[in-house]
């Protein structure tokens, strides 16, 4: 038997042909061939009968063939064919929880950062509206001279919420007025009244119904007042914050602010109007080169 052969058959189901010497009948054992042994002269053989040797000069005949199956043993082949189900260890199921835990937190964490993002986009998006629509306008500039008309000792400036524009807090308004110097003006909230119609001008309106005292006396370098021309709620006079619909004259006073006791013919003066939240205001005009009425229209 050739040594290459015998080899290729190693581990192989095989049928295997012997006679020993001095016997006529030839014997056949079938099984798996587990080794060859050259030095010893044998084969190893694992049969039904069990492990065997068998010598390799009494080998006539070897050849490979299939495995013939019992009946119990060609059952339960089949049955672990359709057994589907697999046991899982302890470390399998430790790794699978552990995967189901994380991703667990991976989510919490995913919903929880994308509702703080929500959330702050959305104030942010409210703030940012509420910026560009907010703010005051101012519509007109009036101005009042002295009794010689030769200077504007008060100004007059008429302003309304932007259209879009929530309540807005004059008490929380910064006037600037810039001439030689840049004054800031806060409101006195002790000179806010509404418009008296039996006067002949806002500049003759009083701090008070029949006080000899007027709004406009009632100003400085440091504060402006306020008449309320329209207020149908009276939310000027009560609590300062102008609403959709209001309108009022913000009076500063000039002879104030400006050395020499106003703003002389010929000269120009310019200042914003900033509310607390909102689009400031900004005014900007020259005075006239002569004062032909108390009353002056500038813008």
């Amino acid at each position: 038997m050739e040594k290459k052969y015998m080899e290729r058959l190693i581990g192989k189901y095989c049928k295997i042909v012997t006679k020993e010497p001095g016997e006529e009948r030839a014997s056949v054992v079938t099984g798996i061939l587990e080794d060859v042994d050259y030095k010893d002269g044998f084969i190893l053989v694992d049969s039904e009968q069990g492990l065997g040797c068998l010598r390799i000069n009494t080998i006539i005949a070897i050849k490979p063939r299939r495995k013939h199956y019992t009946e119990e043993e060609k059952h339960k082949k089949k049955l672990l064919k359709l057994d589907e189900e697999a046991m899982v260890g302890i470390g399998t199921l430790i790794i699978f929880i552990a995967m189901v835990l994380i991703a667990a937190v991976a989510a919490s964490v995913l919903i929880t950062t994308s509702e703080t993002l929500q959330s702050r986009a959305k104030a942010v998006g409210t703030q940012t509206i509420r910026e560009v629509s907010a703010g005051v306008a101012i519509e007109e500039v009036t101005g009042y001279t002295d009794a010689a008309q030769t200077k504007i000792e008060y100004l007059a400036l008429t302003v309304r919420p932007r259209a879009g524009s929530k309540d807005i807090g004059l008490g929380l308004c910064t006037l600037s007025v810039l001439y030689d110097n840049l004054t800031i003006l806060t409101l006195n909230e002790s000179a806010v009244e509404d418009v008296n119609t039996d006067n002949k001008t806002v500049f003759y309106t009083p701090v008070d119904p029949g006080s000899p005292e007027t709004i406009v006396n009632a100003t400085s370098n440091i504060n402006f007042g306020v008449i309320a021309i329209h207020d149908p709620d009276s939310s000027i006079t009560n609590t300062f914050g102008m609403n959709s619909g209001d309108r009022c004259v913000i009076i500063i006073n000039l002879s104030a602010i400006i050395e020499g006791g106003g703003l002389p013919a010929r000269e120009g003066v310019s200042g914003t109007l900033v509310p607390e939240i909102g689009i400031k205001s900004q005014y900007d005009f020259s005075a006239p080169a002569v004062f032909s009425r108390r009353i002056v229209k500038l813008d």
